[in-house]
């Protein structure tokens, strides 16, 4: 009787834990971007920008105009960082987004 009991509070907790993420807000943060960059298969010119993460997908805007799309995770770093900042690899390609005062980063894909 006692294993019964646990095994329907595993099923209950396991249907928790997958529901959890499902309520969880979107992050969005507007960012500006100094030099011309590449997300995926876009390419982002300098300017002002909405950073919309939801999940491991990551949405960018210009205005009401979605002009990239790109999928990633989230990651934590030892220290915080101090402000909003892109880290751009080869070519232009972003890497990652920091995000002033906080440990975690959002590492894109590709």
């Amino acid at each position: 009787m006692k294993t019964n009991s646990f095994v329907r509070s595993m099923a209950l907790l396991a249907a928790i834990a997958l529901a959890v993420p499902a309520f969880a807000k979107p992050f969005a943060k507007t960012i500006n971007i100094s030099q011309t960059a590449k997300l995926g298969k876009a390419e982002l010119k300098a300017g002002e920008y909405r950073l919309e993460i939801e999940g491991n997908k990551a949405t960018v805007q210009k205005g009401k105009q979605v002009v990239a799309q790109s999928e990633g995770r989230w990651e934590d770093r030892s220290t915080k960082s101090v402000y909003d900042s892109l880290l751009l690899g080869e070519n232009g390609q972003v890497r990652e987004v920091r995000f002033a005062g906080q440990t975690r980063v959002f590492v894109f894909s590709e």
